[in-house]
């Protein structure tokens, strides 16, 4: 399946959160009304399977991830040792496109993965093109020379970091490993194991 590269705004009537990374006055009037002629008249209660998918899809809208990459991440994390929720948030927030988002390089994390995949973001001191690559603890995160002078200062970066982040001289380091507590999600992880779990 290919990725979504439709309207943002309908992909997010349709999943019911915001999953553009910023807030719109037109959006969130919209929000809970799906797309479509008939969006109001379409509302109706879900399954269980239904809530599951549904928490699923949401995370996979919220983070850019096709389903098989998706798929092979939480049955990654339940193998594990630990809370499969915590483990799961841990992954997607310690991506490298997502990294380059929270630590403010780009306005959203669509943005990110496009600086990612075109080379514009130095990992360790090395070019990294791969936005799935999982940063580690102690790994540093910057934007190459040429793009750090082109760059306007983002919104996200006027904003104060989440606890397992630290900044530098333009220069992001993960300290630890990200915990629910550190992030909002607007999805449920446990319906998402669940639906996995099948």
């Amino acid at each position: 399946m290919a990725r979504y590269t439709g309207p943002k705004h309908r992909l997010a009537r349709k999943e019911g959160i915001n999953v553009l990374d910023k807030t719109s006055a037109s959006l969130q009037r919209r929000l809970h009304i799906l797309p479509g002629v008939h969006g109001k008249k379409r509302k109706k209660t879900l399954s269980e399977f239904g809530q599951q998918l549904r928490e699923k899809q949401r995370a996979k809208s919220v983070y850019g991830l096709l389903e098989k990459q998706f798929k092979l991440l939480v049955q990654s994390v339940q193998t594990k040792k630990g809370e499969t929720g915590e483990l799961l948030i841990a992954h997607l927030e310690t991506r490298l496109d997502n990294m380059v988002y929270r630590l403010g390089f780009a306005k959203s994390r669509y943005q990110s993965r496009q600086f990612v995949g075109h080379g514009h973001i130095v990992l360790n001191g090395k070019k990294v093109n791969i936005p799935s690559y999982q940063v580690k603890v102690g790994d540093t995160i910057a934007l190459t020379p040429k793009m750090e002078k082109l760059r306007v200062e983002t919104e996200e970066e006027k904003k104060e970091l989440l606890a397992f982040l630290t900044k530098e001289k333009n220069v992001g380091t993960l300290n630890r490993m990200p915990k629910r507590d550190d992030v909002q999600v607007p999805f449920d992880t446990q319906l998402i194991i669940e639906y996995y779990s099948r």
